[in-house]
């Protein structure tokens, strides 16, 4: 199993729209094999990220899903922010996950090494 936090920096006045964005997304990623859940994190000091997290099955899981035609289309509403929206670059982050408190016979990831999504 992992994790993919994508840590988006809003500016304060543009916040209640980034929200928005996710309120009505797409909803594609939800049927992809292999997709287990999608959170969005809040900050709550103005100057840190959101966080969108998801948790799949497997990296491969993962990776099918970012070369998807269904990838394209659901983020195709994510990019209508202007510029100034963001105070910085987004960082993303994939994690293995190797304990999970709520599956304790869980089977690790096999590490796949670094990832690079250019």
């Amino acid at each position: 199993m992992i994790t993919v936090a994508n840590r988006v920096y809003v500016t304060p006045e543009y916040r209640s729209d980034f929200e928005e964005r996710f309120r009505s997304r797409a909803k594609l990623v939800d049927g992809m094999p292999g997709f287990i859940s999608n959170q969005v994190l809040r900050p709550v000091n103005e100057d840190d990220p959101y966080v969108v997290l998801t948790l799949w099955e497997s990296r491969d899981d993962f990776e099918r899903w970012i070369k998807s035609d269904e990838f394209v289309k659901g983020h195709a509403q994510s990019g209508s922010l202007p510029s100034e929206a963001y105070s910085q670059p987004n960082e993303l982050e994939l994690h293995e996950v190797f304990l999970d408190s709520s599956q304790p016979n869980l089977e690790e990831e096999v590490s796949k090494g670094p990832f690079k999504i250019h």
